[in-house]
């Protein structure tokens, strides 16, 4: 029975029953050492007495070995591998070295320890305890994190333990219980009936409340009431050193095996143990006074605390010859990390075995773990420059594992000591790598663009620059202009898969600098030109993808990032997904396809949010307050916006132009032109006016403009986009500039640039544009007393409209249409499709094309339990019973 938890144990019960009937939770235990974490998971073991249980825990030793968490905690269903999906099993083969697979995107691994768990989940809920998770290795821990956040239906219940301060267990979109000291009351009926009163007041006194301090410090403070008071910690460290030193020396030396070893292997610990003159005999002590249980295949300690109190007292000697009796016992890198841990000085040999592990570490995805090896193989190299050679590959590794600031700390370290024009670039590039994940972008632009100007290969140069490139978007014109600059002077062989990436960038940086550029290829043509010539397309062509947008080439975008989202759902690289979907969301919407921008923005959030993407989760979540604000939908336009722009760092947030944007629409759609012009005209004629969205929101400022009778704040703003227009050389983009000179010219040749307008938007199948020019024009028409002539202009909005959902731009026409004297229909009622969410719209249609719920599952990285849930919930929706019938309705 626990004391004082109720209120905790009560969240955890809610959790299971969720499970019971589907529903998937996660919860994380958060609090200091001894507060009852590890009690909590044991109690939600004997709750969830229908449950299949699994269960881990996080080693220190262990938390440089890539995946020894999450392979002890999904080892029970090996067995299942084959019911994933290609991209998800191959995954996990090869992090768990099960087969020669290669290295798997590092996001793919959640998504597939997500599935397995669901197939540990098909037959009854699924209880996962994952204790001291603060000592996961972080490719584990990242894998689950990722697991935990996507799981929905499953019936799988995933409960982390993690201490406070260890600052290794960043759990960020997982709720959080940290559970309370006892109070007085039930502090005391944790203590023996007996103990000395005096001893009593003293261990109240300094347990503060703490359920492990109030039963260890008991027997350890024996009648001593007088001692002065130690940290919390400490005084635990004393009352375990007092346990452990009253034990025999054989079973002390047993203990110290059984802690230093990774994984409770019984066979193993007593392998090693017998080398240092220990046995099976030695191990009824430590079980008798309650410190360890063991069985034929594994021992483990009653609590964390006791493992680490064990290696805390240890001395270095015995340390050491610990490592060194497990390692003659384990073979492999295993083997070769015990080796490495005992070693006290340079060690060619095991540098180089160290080194060869990291290699293997990192096919396996494991670049974290590979980040630790080639650092102490760097301790271990005794050459200048073979160390600092290992302490850049460490800073690389750490770099993909996504632990920037290690990666900075190696690559200072490695910059130290080398004066190698080529290392020192690559070193620069890391840190500026790390500078722009943190959201530094002045500091990453400095940094890649000096790295740039050294004595480097063109392509190597190119590299840096398409990086200084992305930092330089964010901060303005000058650093662009700088950028296209150095990479303009680079002689880039064109045969060099950098070289279409290039052409791009300029075409696309200097036409917004009011420079003349030559028009790139096709993108599809770039796309293929690059493959030939070894590109990895889907990593590289990202960039590529928005560039494609800067030019105006918005079918382009359409065609390639279909494209490349086909070929990162095949290859799993989920990565490279929620930038994709951004993009292809983009051109969807410039379209005037706002529903499906609107699924593909959905699906691009969510994977952004669930794998830890910050920046396209703002670019994403400002995308879909662009929509909610055509749609009218204020209260969800706010709260996008709200999302877009939470957190990022010292750095403007990646969304901030496309939420100024958002709320610039809102306010124009809902007919406050006033608020509308302020934010767009901070838009377009601030420091992000040369992004995608600063440039297409001036044909807004100028409508929100002329209604104020303010044209004049357009000027500056109306010559860029005009500049723009002909660089892009598009009918659509042609028609948008002819709108606005008819609002911005002179009123005799208003209606000739509104007819030509109509004429090119005719062309170019941008329906949302194509009614806001008729609008207008009918409403000129109206002004003028012209009612019969604007009556099929103001129609033919109001049907596109009503069509896109657009309510706000339907409203207006529907209003000026009455004006002219004529009834204007009602809003026409919503269609069944209309009620779905756009995840159930999105596997709807994938149900409709005859993909079955596995099928569409490995398509959208979902657990075939989810796509079902979802497809339950539409049936009512759409008043269908099959498949067939959403066949016939989609």
């Amino acid at each position: 029975m626990l004391y004082g938890r109720a209120g905790e144990q009560a969240q955890v019960r809610a959790l299971l029953d969720a499970a019971r009937g589907g529903r998937s939770g996660a919860l994380v235990l958060r609090g200091e050492a001894g507060i009852g974490k590890t009690a909590l998971l044991d109690a939600a073991a004997r709750d969830a007495g229908d449950f299949r249980i699994v269960r881990a825990a996080g080693i220190e030793y262990e938390a440089e070995l890539p995946f020894a968490g999450l392979h002890l905690l999904l080892a029970p269903a090996l067995d299942r591998l084959d019911a994933l999906p290609g991209p998800l099993r191959r995954a996990l083969q090869g992090a768990f070295g099960l087969a020669d697979t290669g290295p798997g995107d590092r996001l793919l691994l959640g998504l597939a320890a997500q599935h397995l768990l669901a197939e540990l989940a098909a037959e009854q809920p699924l209880l996962c305890l994952v204790d001291d998770a603060q000592w996961l290795d972080s490719a584990s821990a990242e894998a689950l994190l990722v697991a935990a956040r996507r799981l929905r239906e499953e019936g799988v219940v995933l409960l982390f333990a993690a201490r406070d301060g260890e600052g290794a267990f960043p759990a960020g979109g997982l709720p959080e219980l940290r559970p309370a000291p006892l109070g007085p009351a039930d502090a005391e009926r944790l203590l023996p009936a007996a103990l000395d009163p005096a001893v009593r007041r003293r261990v109240l006194a300094e347990a503060h409340g703490n359920p492990l301090a109030l039963t260890e410090l008991p027997a350890a403070l024996g009648t001593d009431t007088a001692g002065g008071p130690l940290p919390l910690p400490g005084r635990l460290r004393l009352a375990f050193h007092g346990r452990l030193t009253r034990l025999p020396a054989a079973t002390q030396t047993l203990l110290l095996v059984a802690a230093t070893e990774e994984t409770g292997d019984a066979a193993t610990v007593l392998t090693a143990a017998a080398a240092l003159g220990a046995g099976p005999a030695d191990l009824p002590p430590a079980e008798q006074d309650g410190l360890v249980r063991a069985d034929d295949t594994r021992i483990a300690f009653h609590h964390p605390l006791l493992r680490n109190a064990v290696l805390q007292r240890a001395p270095l000697d015995q340390r050491i010859a610990v490592h060194r009796a497990l390692a003659g016992a384990l073979d492999g890198d295993r083997r070769t990390w015990h080796l490495a841990l005992a070693a006290t000085g340079p060690d060619a040999a095991l540098a180089d075995a160290l080194e060869e592990a990291a290699h293997r570490a990192e096919a396996r995805g494991g670049h974290a773990g590979a980040a630790a090896a080639y650092e102490r193989a760097a301790r271990l190299t005794a050459d200048h420059d073979g160390r600092t050679r290992r302490l850049v590959l460490a800073a690389e590794a750490a770099a993909d594992a996504g632990e920037t600031d290690r990666a900075e700390q190696l690559a200072v370290r490695a910059r130290s000591r080398t004066a190698d024009p080529l290392a020192l670039a690559l070193i620069d590039h890391l840190r500026a790598t790390a500078a722009f994940l943190r959201g530094d972008h002045p500091a990453a632009f400095r940094l890649l663009l000096d790295a740039a100007a050294g004595d480097l290969a063109a392509p190597h140069a190119a590299r840096m620059l398409f990086q200084a490139c992305h930092a330089a978007w964010y901060l303005g014109e000058a650093e662009l202009a700088a950028f296209a600059d150095r990479l303009a002077a680079l002689d880039l062989p064109p045969e060099d898969p950098a070289a279409p990436i290039a052409d791009y960038l300029l075409a696309g940086t200097l036409p917004l600098l009011g420079r003349p550029a030559q028009a790139p290829p096709d993108a599809a043509v770039a796309v293929d030109r690059a493959r030939r010539a070894g590109a990895d397309v889907v990593r590289d062509f990202t960039q590529l993808s928005g560039i494609t947008l800067v030019l105006g080439r918005d079918e382009e975008t359409h065609r390639v990032t279909a494209d490349l989202i086909d070929e990162a759902r095949r290859a799993g690289a989920v990565g490279a997904l929620p930038a994709l979907l951004f993009f292809h969301a983009e051109a969807q919407l410039f379209h005037g396809r706002h529903r499906d921008a609107e699924i593909t923005a959905d699906e691009g959030l969510t994977l952004a949010r669930d794998t830890g993407q910050h920046q396209w989760t703002s670019q994403l979540a400002a995308l879909l307050a662009l929509l909610a604000a055509l749609a009218g939908d204020a209260g969800r336009c706010t709260a996008r916006v709200a999302e877009a722009l939470e957190g990022g760092g010292p750095a403007r947030p990646a969304g901030r132009a496309w939420t100024q944007w958002a709320l610039g629409l809102l306010d124009l759609g809902e007919g406050r032109a006033a608020e509308a012009l302020d934010r767009l005209a901070e838009l377009t004629g601030g420091p992000q006016r040369h992004h995608v969205s600063g440039t297409r929101a001036v044909p807004d400022l100028v409508e929100a403009a002329v209604r104020l009778g303010r044209p004049e704040q357009t000027e500056e703003p109306y010559r860029r986009f005009a500049r723009w227009v002909e660089a892009c050389d598009r009918p659509w983009a042609r028609a948008l500039l002819l709108r606005c000179q008819a609002l911005l010219g002179p009123e005799e040749l208003a209606e000739s640039a509104y007819l030509a307008a109509l004429d090119l938007h005719r062309t170019a199948e941008r329906p949302f544009e194509q009614a806001r020019t008729a609008l207008l024009y009918g409403e000129w028409l109206r002004r003028a007393r012209r009612r019969t002539d604007a009556r099929p202009q103001l129609r033919a909005a109001l049907e596109a409209f009503d069509l896109l959902g657009a309510r706000p731009w339907a409203e207006r026409a529907r209003t000026e249409l009455t004006a002219t004297g004529v009834g204007a229909p009602a809003a026409p009622a919503a269609g069944p499709l209309a009620a779905l969410t756009p995840q159930e719209l999105q596997i709807v249609r994938l149900a409709a094309q005859g993909l079955t719920n596995r099928d569409i599952a490995a398509q959208l990285f979902l657990s075939p339990r989810t796509v079902g849930h979802h497809l339950y919930k539409a049936y009512p929706k759409l008043g269908v019973t099959s498949r067939q019938d959403l066949a016939d309705l989609v």
